[in-house]
């Protein structure tokens, strides 16, 4: 494509990108939500799915290898499923996935933001700073590469550093207790099983900014080495700081005040820790590292879905706008973005991005193991154990909605159904291409 700028992305640069959108969406808009479902045990619920993440970029590695690519994910589906309607309609997934983190993420730059005034935690304004943010990082990306990988550089920088100072004087503050980290006898209360495997969905949801880098793959440099380099130390990156900061979280606050302050529970955390100064410092690190990670994430999906167009896999019209197909996708991907973070909650929003994602995820390890293992030299067990964590955990996520929020689940299987059935209907009105797989 002629709107991609080959090794235009250092190796340090897409590291930035893919932990900014990793910890801008994880550690400040989800801590509160994965302890609400684990308990005392959700560093660990952290750390688990961290893991489990690192099972699935196994396959993104190896098809990253093979296949460098500014489509990332799309190209990949189209490499195991042809230009037909499973390569659309998951891709489609990732896509309203990123989207919904964007929005995820603004409504957290809101909730703390909203800390250094005297407002309540469910104010309009919460909103109207999400808003704003997006609209935000709409002008920063029309802006193009070099704004964003430096922006992308210091905010990194700038938040990584300011969360492990925040954790470190939270862990000195408490003694380092590293009992915390591994709680003794029953703590989970009425917590059970399914539970603790529900809040690994939203736990592998703070980490799936990787897949971001991989719709950058075209535009790094030496992509076939350093693609995958890139995933692995961030993921490393994010893992270390969830850790961290969850510890000093969990070392300060007990789980009923993290659940009471569950928007913004870094904020409320550095409270009795560091008084009004300390409340300032959190609420910085939380604007810098939210503002990065929505760059991020509209930088990401906008080539994505500028992707799916050129292989005619989604309608796209210009409504009279001038530009590239790029800057369109910049426009649909924002209004949507802002439709969701002024009707939606935090927890909603996390909550359908998790299913969005791993059934997505699915679909993608499914393609590795019975399309594309012997291409891309992949061991078979890595790949069936990815699926077998993203089944369980997606089932377990499913189970405890369906007992808390049914309207939630009916949303998200709806919706999904809706994009099935319009991309069939949209593919059925063009001739199908050869190796086009339904």
């Amino acid at each position: 494509m002629g709107n991609y700028k080959e090794n235009s992305l250092s190796l340090v640069g897409a590291i930035s990108m893919g932990t900014n959108v990793m910890i801008g969406a994880g550690i400040f808009a989800l801590l509160g939500q994965v302890a609400e479902l684990s308990g005392e045990y959700f560093p660990i619920a952290f750390i688990v799915g961290g893991i489990i993440s690192g099972f699935s970029a196994y396959s993104y590695n190896k098809m990253s290898n093979a296949y460098p690519s500014a489509g990332g994910i799309a190209m990949y589906l189209e490499k195991a499923y042809g230009k037909g309607l499973v390569t659309a309609f998951a891709a489609l997934l990732m896509t309203f996935s990123m989207i919904i983190n964007e929005s995820l993420v603004a409504r957290t730059f809101g909730s703390y933001t909203l800390q250094l005034f005297d407002a309540p935690k469910d104010s309009y304004l919460i909103p109207v700073l999400g808003v704003g943010l997006l609209i935000l990082a709409f002008v920063i990306n029309i802006a193009g590469n070099k704004v964003i990988g430096k922006s992308s550089l210091a905010m990194a920088i700038l938040k990584t550093g300011g969360l492990l100072i925040f954790a470190g004087g939270a862990i000195y503050a408490s003694g380092f207790v590293v009992s915390d980290l591994v709680p003794s006898g029953d703590t989970g209360g009425e917590r059970g099983v399914m539970e603790y495997l529900g809040a690994l969905a939203l736990s592998i949801l703070a980490y799936k900014g990787f897949t971001t880098i991989t719709n950058s793959g075209g535009e790094i440099v030496k992509p076939h080495k350093n693609v995958s380099r890139t995933i692995i130390i961030s993921l490393l990156i994010c893992g270390l700081t969830y850790l961290l900061v969850s510890w000093g979280v969990i070392s300060n606050l007990n789980i009923p005040e993290i659940i009471e302050a569950k928007d913004y529970s870094l904020a409320e955390a550095s409270r009795p820790l560091f008084g009004q100064f300390g409340l300032w410092f959190t609420v910085a690190i939380a604007i810098i590292a939210t503002i990065s990670g929505v760059i991020a994430s509209v930088f990401a999906v906008s080539r994505m879905t500028a992707m799916l167009t050129d292989m005619k896999l989604i309608p796209h019209s210009h409504f009279g706008m001038k530009g590239s197909i790029q800057k369109h996708m910049l426009v649909y991907i924002i209004v949507i973005a802002i439709v969701l973070t002024i009707f939606f909650d935090l927890s909603r929003i996390a909550s359908l991005g998790a299913i969005y994602y791993l059934v997505m995820d699915i679909i993608i390890h499914w393609g590795v193991l019975t399309k594309m293992r012997k291409d891309i030299e992949a061991k078979a067990g890595i790949v069936i154990s990815a699926i077998i964590l993203d089944v369980v955990v997606l089932g377990s996520f499913v189970y405890i909605k369906i007992e808390r929020d049914p309207t939630l689940i009916w949303i998200a299987f709806g919706s999904m159904l809706l994009i099935f059935l319009g991309e069939k209907w949209f593919l059925n009105r063009k001739p199908p291409e050869k190796g086009a797989v339904d």
